[in-house]
Formats: structure tokens, C-alpha cells, sequence
């Protein structure tokens, strides 16, 4: 079963789930939406009689299944028993985000608890919450168009590379929040901000004069060295515990000098462990990258 995908893909009502599963239609995927969970089962028996025949499998489950969803747990256990390596991609967005979503397509909330659209989502995100931990890339769509989330699954999760582990590495402003879909946030605001000198404020944490400034402060240098060793030294022991997505997120007060020059720093210390990574620069707008 090494060769199988088995891919459940879940989340919260209007995260986007209906353009991953045809994404991944899109990808040569045998799919179905809205699935039973005791229907897993069925798949699950079908992959193992085919031989390899039926190797790429993508499943919508979610809250849509009623009565039937609690069962889902005791489906990915079985799956587990049986040896089939299933994976679970999690869209999530803000409430707020959800909600203008609602409203603008005038769907009712499938949980329907309330006339309320914030308490449904809320009530759902609560549910949903076990099911989140477990899932093996974690996607918030908020801030994303349709098109961007179809080129963000298909690079992060249907066309991953031959590596054992994908790492993502982000840098983020705190003035714009945390990003939610990371597994380790670290705070660089101890660093030296090259806001306050007046010839690197306007640059990039991609431009050379600021990296250069950051990295003469022994700070800097104790923390890369001290920080990006751990991490080698983790990554082993995720993938011991069956992590196949790990995530890293540094953040800045503006998201655009400091977490940019490290992550980029982290990137290739990684790449010289054998590690390829994927970078993104939330809050660096992209003609300042590309200085």
C-alpha cells in the first residue's frame, strides 16, 4: 500500500472544500463528497482487492454526514489496522470570513443549530477540533482566492516531493495576527528591528543590506545557530511519530525585515540537511520580494 493515497479531506463549511475535491479530480483522483463514514470502510477494502489499480483516493467528510460523522474516528483507526497511510487535509478560514461567505451565497449553515450563521460556525469549529489535531496539512483559506488554494494544494499536498517530511516556513507581522495553520511559532521582536534605521526601512528582509545588518549582531547569530540546530534535530523524530507536513512560522512587528531575513535563513540551512522547503512571505507584498 506504499504506492496509495488515501486522502481525507475535511474542515469547516464554506474553508473551500468543494475546490480541493476538484482539485484533486483534477489531479487523477478517484473523489467523493460527502461521504458516510462507514462507507470508508467500502474504500478502503476496494484499494486493498485492486492491486494498485485504484491507487489515488479522495473522500470529503465533514460535518455534512450527520449522525454518521462520529463514526469517522473509528474509521481512520481501522484504516490504521489495516496498514492503508491515510492522510487528512483540513481547510479552515475566520469566522468572519466564513460568515461574509454565507451571506454572500445565501446557503444556510448545514448544522442549522440557530438562526445565528456565527454560532453555527463557532459550534462546528468546536466539533471539528479533534479532527483538526489529527489532520496532516492544515490550510487556511481567509485570505485566499479559489485559484490560489487549488496552486496551494496542488504544491503542498497532491505534488509533494519524494522526501519523507514537507516543511513549510512562514514569516508574519503580529500587527496582522497569527497565522493558524502552523505547527511552531516562534517570536523574533528580541532581534534588532532594521525599522528604526533609516536607510533599511523601506527595504525587504530579502534585500541584502538588511540581512547583512541583521546577521552582524551576535543575537542573530546564537539564535540561527542555536535555533535551526534544534530543528534539525526534531525533524527526524516527527517523522518517527509519522508527521509527514511540519510547519515554521517566525514573526516580527510588521511581518517584512526581520522574520522575512530569517526564514529565508532557515530555508537554506535546511537545504543543506537535505531538506527542500516551501517559503512563504505573508505580509511582504510581492514586488518588495522580488528586490
Amino acid at each position: 500500500m506504499d504506492k496509495t493515497r488515501f486522502v481525507i479531506i475535511t474542515g469547516l463549511s464554506g474553508a473551500g472544500k468543494s475546490i480541493a475535491v476538484r482539485c484533486f479530480e483534477d489531479s487523477g483522483f478517484f473523489c467523493v463528497d460527502n461521504i458516510p463514514s462507514q462507507l470508508i470502510l467500502k474504500f478502503a477494502e476496494i484499494c486493498l482487492k485492486s492491486k494498485d489499480k485504484l491507487s489515488k483516493i479522495a473522500l470529503v467528510v465533514d460535518i455534512r454526514g450527520g449522525i454518521f460523522f462520529k463514526d469517522l474516528y473509528k474509521s481512520l483507526e481501522y484504516l490504521k489496522d489495516i496498514g492503508i497511510n491515510r492522510e487528512i487535509l483540513f481547510l479552515e478560514a475566520s469566522d468572519e470570513v466564513l460568515v461574509h461567505r454565507f451571506s454572500s451565497t445565501r446557503r444556510k449553515h448545514p448544522l442549522n443549530l440557530s438562526g445565528s450563521i456565527m454560532e453555527n460556525i463557532q459550534a462546528e469549529r468546536e466539533q471539528l477540533k479533534e479532527l483538526r489535531s489529527l489532520a496532516d496539512l492544515i490550510i487556511d483559506t481567509s485570505n485566499l482566492t479559489p485559484k490560489q488554494l487549488n496552486n496551494e494544494i496542488i504544491r503542498s499536498f497532491i505534488k509533494r516531493k519524494k522526501q519523507k517530511i514537507q516543511i513549510t516556513l512562514v514569516s508574519f507581522g503580529y500587527k496582522y495576527g497569527l497565522p493558524i495553520d502552523v505547527d511552531i511559532i516562534f517570536d523574533l521582536r528580541f532581534l534588532p528591528n532594521p525599522f528604526y534605521v533609516e536607510d533599511l526601512r523601506a527595504l525587504p528582509g530579502t534585500n541584502s543590506a538588511v540581512e547583512n545588518y541583521l546577521a552582524k549582531f551576535p543575537i542573530t547569530q546564537y539564535f540561527t545557530h542555536k535555533f535551526f540546530e534544534l530543528i534539525e534535530y526534531l525533524i527526524p523524530y516527527y517523522l518517527q511519530e509519522g508527521k509527514t507536513y511540519l510547519s515554521i512560522a517566525f514573526g516580527c512587528t510588521g511581518g517584512r525585515h526581520r522574520s522575512v531575513t530569517l526564514i529565508n535563513s532557515l530555508a537554506k540551512y535546511l537545504k543543506t540537511c537535505g531538506y527542500k522547503t516551501l517559503v512563504r512571505h505573508r505580509d511582504v507584498k510581492k514586488e518588495e520580494i522580488k528586490e
